[in-house]
């Protein structure tokens, strides 16, 4: 059986709302009085327990994101709600899933909070770069139709920051820095992995191909993940001399796990319903503004919408949901098969969504779902011993001082105090009388060491 990794990736929604028949969209202009702050207290604490209750379970990673403005995400800075989950865990991984990037008014900004990030997690951040829907263009009033340009520009300019020794100038068409030279560095080398999630755009896939970055499917059918991901293995191949690994594609699915079939689909029911016809609600002059897409994207979406007949995505129906594999739910032997399905015949290597918490669904049964995901399905797709894969990595960041000291090693500059007779001082001596005397009796200025012996 082909194995899978299991990423957790809830969106933290704010499910308060009048019913959708009653608001012309629950993005961009969904009135924020509408938001009580002590309620989203207690929505935030309930969803930071389920991201970190992965570990225990054996995910493989927990993922965040970035939405503004709408009530299907409440995650307008994914860093943030990153940095609490790292605080919280030791060894899973955790992925920016991602920062949308053309809406960052300085790329470094990012590049520093990613690196930040890794190197307090001990080496365990994945950083997703997207573009962001197009609603988001209307909420931070960004041109769309400069949406690509700016996005690959600044993804170049955060590699090339993270890669190559600053400080250096960099002058583009959107970014002009004359030093950029990020504190801190990321932990892991090149940098952190790269996922780009993408709707089907051949852009997107064969950007990813070419980099060999994951590649992960947002929500959409079956047949759609499957054109994406056939296209690239085919770039991969026949573009760019390679053949795709397993861990490249990615597919984001709503995942329901119960007792039964007929339990799981009682309990999942409203909940997938509220996610796609509730919180997917937006007109399409919101979610696909001029310029956002290019012509032959544009052209390729519509071509797929109207050749298999799909609805506007807030229109389907649950049956439809299920029959076309935007979830997947049953009892533990039902979605064993279907995952086991999409392995074989898609190869997919990575699945987003992986049971957790959906629409307006209790903390308890999103509790439940994880655990029924954890206990029955993902030991069908591991090896024998049952770790994710964080388990059988060796650690970047070292959790004794016991293990940094007998690996580490002394730093390349040792750091020293300027001294007033113009002597700089070993500041692990500083504060024994009979030792700073003797090193300022020299009278050299060599009272520090300057390299490690």
């Amino acid at each position: 059986m082909n194995k899978l990794q299991f990423y957790s990736l809830m969106f933290m929604p704010y499910p308060f709302i009048p019913p959708a028949e009653e608001l012309p969209s629950t993005w961009v202009n969904l009135p924020n009085s509408y938001y009580d702050p002590k309620i989203g207290h207690r929505l935030y604490s309930e969803y930071l327990e389920l991201n970190v209750l992965t570990e225990k379970l054996g995910y493989d990673g927990v993922l965040v994101n970035e939405h503004h403005q709408t009530a299907y995400g409440t995650m307008p800075s994914p860093n943030i709600m990153a940095s609490n989950i790292v605080a919280r865990t030791d060894r899973i991984r955790v992925g920016v899933i991602g920062n949308a990037l053309p809406l960052h008014g300085n790329p470094m900004r990012v590049a520093e909070e990613i690196a930040m990030l890794d190197v307090i997690s001990g080496g365990r951040i994945i950083s997703g770069f997207v573009r962001g829907t197009g609603n988001e263009y209307h909420s931070y009033g960004i041109d769309p139709s400069t949406s690509r340009d700016r996005f690959w520009e600044a993804h170049d300019l955060i590699i090339k920051s993270w890669t190559e020794p600053g400080p250096f100038a960099w002058e583009g068409k959107y970014f002009n820095l004359p030093y950029v030279n990020p504190w801190p560095r990321p932990l892991q080398e090149p940098h952190p992995p790269i996922w780009l999630p993408g709707f089907a755009s051949l852009e997107t896939i064969d950007e990813a191909a070419k980099r060999r970055y994951t590649f992960m499917q947002v929500f959409s059918p079956r047949a759609v993940l499957k054109k994406a991901l056939d296209t690239y293995r085919r770039l991969a191949e026949e573009k760019y001399g390679y053949e795709a690994k397993r861990d490249q594609l990615g597919a984001a699915i709503v995942i329901y796990v119960a007792e039964t079939d007929e339990q799981a689909h009682r309990e999942a029911r409203p909940h997938v319903q509220w996610l796609f016809r509730e919180g997917l609600k937006h007109p399409p002059y919101f979610a696909i503004p001029p310029g956002y897409q290019s012509k032959q994207s544009f052209k390729n979406f519509l071509g797929t919408i109207i050749e298999k007949g799909i609805p506007d995505i807030y229109d389907l129906t649950y049956d439809f949901l299920i029959e076309h594999g935007y979830a997947i739910v049953g009892s533990p032997d039902t979605v064993i098969e279907q995952l086991t399905k999409l392995t074989d015949e898609l190869g997919t290597g990575v699945v987003t969504g992986a049971g957790g918490q959906w629409g307006a669904m209790p903390h308890w049964m999103a509790i439940k779902n994880m655990t029924l995901m954890a206990e029955e399905v993902m030991p069908h797709f591991r090896d024998s011993d049952g770790k994710p894969m964080w388990a059988k990595e060796e650690r970047l960041g070292k959790h004794t001082l016991t293990e940094h000291a007998a690996t580490v090693g002394k730093p390349a500059i040792a750091p020293s105090i300027p001294w007033d007779n113009g002597a700089r001082v070993d500041p692990r001596i500083a504060h024994l009388p009979e030792l700073l005397d003797e090193a300022l009796a020299s009278g050299d200025g060599a009272a520090v060491e300057r390299t490690p012996t």
